[in-house]
């Protein structure tokens, strides 16, 4: 039953699945297609070089000259990570809450599938949907820069696929972890996007303010996109992205666990 419940959230979001992925190829190749006249173009670096510092930290400016540094500013610093926060958190907040609020959720257990497996379950879904969306972004920077020659590496694209992949999926995981323990599908995207949004505003204001630039690691956005993820490694803060969201996750289970389904 616990593999049934599994393989029918994915197969049930196949076309959703589908279509993201659709999106994020042209996007990716729309913005690739634009390097070969961007890198050609002259003056445009001397124009960069005159915005304020931290403007030009925030977006990764003195690298907008290389390929890599190029998609690190147009796509990563803003358009991947708002894709990935909308599907990921879309998808953790129809889990457990989704499940409950067409009435489904007690079908499931009744029939054997305990409220821990069920909610375990979901969460899985979430990692599973959101890392087939990072593969399709990782072979995409992979083809895109071969075509239009970016000279992203491999290593490079893995690294920034993984960066897109552990964001969405701590604030997916976030969103059903809300939604397990509430029940409640509004209330766990409108939580998970409070999050996400107080997480980014973190990360831009400790870039433009002193005083807030200790607590800018804090922030998941930080964690995930600081220096630009294409060609940044394997940085130890991708560590604290993979675990905050599986610790609201086992916050929410006991929570989710002793809730009485029936009369909510």
């Amino acid at each position: 039953m616990l593999g049934t419940v599994f393989t029918k959230c994915l197969r049930d979001q196949r076309r959703a699945l589908l279509g993201w992925s659709i999106g994020i190829v042209a996007l990716v190749v729309l913005e690739s297609a634009i390097w070969p006249s961007f890198s050609n173009m002259s003056g445009v670096q001397e124009f960069l070089k005159n915005y304020p510092e931290p403007m030009r930290k925030l977006f990764n400016l003195d690298q907008f000259f290389t390929g890599a540094g190029f998609l690190n500013g147009e796509l990563f610093s803003m358009l991947l990570p708002i894709l990935f926060l909308v599907f990921a958190i879309g998808r953790g907040a129809r889990g457990v809450a989704g499940e409950e609020e067409r009435g489904t959720l007690e079908v499931l257990l009744v029939n054997g599938v305990s409220p821990i497996r069920l909610a375990l379950e979901q969460a899985a879904v979430v990692i599973a949907s959101v890392g087939t969306l990072a593969t399709v972004l990782f072979g995409s920077i992979v083809v895109s820069s071969a075509i239009f020659g970016l000279g992203v590496s491999i290593g490079a694209a893995a690294t920034g696929a993984l960066s897109m992949a552990l964001l969405g999926i701590e604030f997916g995981l976030i969103a059903a972890a809300v939604g397990a323990a509430t029940g409640r599908r509004i209330m766990a995207s409108v939580a998970a996007a409070v999050l996400a949004v107080a997480a980014y505003v973190l990360y831009m204001t400790s870039k433009l303010v002193a005083a807030v630039q200790p607590y800018g690691p804090w922030s998941p956005f930080h964690q995930a996109i600081e220096g630009g993820p294409l060609g940044a490694g394997l940085p130890s803060a991708y560590m604290w992205l993979a675990l905050g969201g599986i610790a609201c996750l086992l916050v929410a289970l006991p929570i989710f666990d002793r809730r009485d389904i029936s009369s909510a």
